[in-house]
């Protein structure tokens, strides 16, 4: 490769660092009731209300999920990503990428965390829930 390509390489490495590690949520931090809990990587507003398969989304995230993605799926430094993040919007991460990763666990490819494993004992209809969950979060905060 010639010193042009190098260059630009590099450019397009840097570039996509910066970009991940914004925080590209469309939350902004003064919003009275965005969540914010120390370690986490987003802002995330939370709907004052949840559709009934949302909150009990809600319910099978916090004890399968929040763990390493942390409550609210803010992400935790260190651990996991944010999924109220616009790389986890539908038309880039669809619905049928939450069910994978539970199943089969996926290989790191946006952040630098490592990989995430399958979780066991969480099945589709769960993930299901959880889906709506995260997309609830997700459009509360600007990402469709």
């Amino acid at each position: 490769m010639n010193k042009l390509g190098i260059f630009v390489a590099a450019v397009v490495v840097a570039l996509g660092g910066f970009w991940i590690t914004q925080d590209n949520s469309a939350t902004p931090s003064d919003q009275p009731n965005a969540a914010v809990a120390a370690g986490a990587l987003a802002s995330v507003i939370v709907p004052d209300q949840l559709s009934d398969n949302a909150a009990i989304g809600k319910r099978a995230f916090e004890a399968n999920c929040a763990a390493c993605h942390a409550v609210n799926a803010a992400g935790q430094d260190g651990v996991a990503p944010p999924l109220i993040h616009k790389i986890y919007e539908p038309s880039h991460h669809g619905d049928e990428s939450f069910q994978r990763a539970v199943a089969l666990g996926v290989r790191s490819h946006h952040w630098p965390f490592g990989d995430m494993p399958a979780v066991d004992g969480v099945g589709r209809a769960d993930v299901t829930y959880i889906i709506a969950y995260i997309r609830e979060l997700q459009r509360a905060n600007g990402i469709q």
